[in-house]
């Protein structure tokens, strides 16, 4: 989304997309996946499991890393991910308001 139009939108939805926006790759879930049933690993780990390079790994964690679902510290020479709970638990809540906001219903146009 550019510059420009981003300001036609609240800062919530600004927050959404740019959250979805980092979840709308197939590898990054796939990293998301892995940390989840792993709580933390280093690179090398998400390297050995995906069928991807590791400069195209760390990539997709850089994308993640940076709108903050997962945080890194450095452990010796190596960086450990894991999620970060407060941005999952802002994600959880955002995604249960919207699908919550919606009534099923049966008419359409």
């Amino acid at each position: 989304m550019g510059t420009t139009k981003s300001n036609n939108f609240t800062a919530a939805q600004n927050r959404k997309a740019e959250l979805y926006k980092a979840l709308g790759h197939p590898a990054r879930i796939a990293i998301i996946e892995f940390l989840i049933r792993k709580n933390s690993c280093v690179c090398g780990d998400i390297v050995d499991q995906l069928p991807l390079s590791q400069s195209t790994i760390s990539q997709h964690l850089k994308e993640l890393k940076q709108v903050g679902i997962i945080k890194g510290e450095i452990e010796g020479v190596k960086m450990c991910y894991c999620i970060d709970d407060k941005i999952w638990s802002e994600l959880k809540e955002m995604n249960n308001s919207l699908i919550d906001s919606y009534a099923i219903n049966d008419k359409c146009c």
